[in-house]
Formats: structure tokens, C-alpha cells, sequence
């Protein structure tokens, strides 16, 4: 089975950009931001499907969705931090 290494690195940006959309949408919907958590919830099912459709070829992508869904949490709980200081 062979991979490419540039498509395991898109991966894992692009999940952990899934991921801060929901962290987004689940913040906006606890401020009750109608719109913002709208607009983020469609950003997060547009990049799991496209992700979804790309990395079941191959289940080394799979690792890199777990380790992007991992930062893109992280970073945006971090980042939400920062704003709040």
C-alpha cells in the first residue's frame, strides 16, 4: 500500500481546521450566535465530507486525521485563550 506524504500533511491540516470549526460552532452555539454557529457548522460538514471521501483509500490517512482533529482542538482552545487575556 503506498501513501504520499504531502497528501498525509493536507490531511492533517485540514482536520485540524474541522476541528476548530467545531470548536467554533459549539462556542457560537453556547453564546447563542445563530448566524456565526450556522456558518461554522456548514464549514465543518464540507471539510469532513471532502476529508472523509480522501483518506478511506488508504487507512494511514486515518492517522492523520486523528492527529489534525487533535491540534485543530487544541490550537483553537489555546487560541480562544489568548483572546480572552
Amino acid at each position: 500500500m503506498e501513501y504520499s506524504i504531502v497528501k498525509f500533511l493536507l490531511i492533517i491540516l485540514i482536520m485540524a481546521f474541522a476541528n476548530m470549526c467545531a470548536a467554533l460552532y459549539f462556542s457560537n452555539v453556547d453564546r447563542k450566535k445563530a448566524g456565526a454557529a450556522a456558518f461554522w457548522s456548514a464549514m465543518l460538514v464540507l471539510i469532513n465530507a471532502f476529508t472523509i471521501i480522501n483518506y478511506v483509500e488508504n487507512n494511514i490517512y486515518i492517522a492523520a486525521a486523528v492527529i489534525g482533529t487533535y491540534l485543530g482542538t487544541f490550537g483553537t482552545i489555546k487560541w480562544q485563550k489568548a483572546r480572552t487575556l
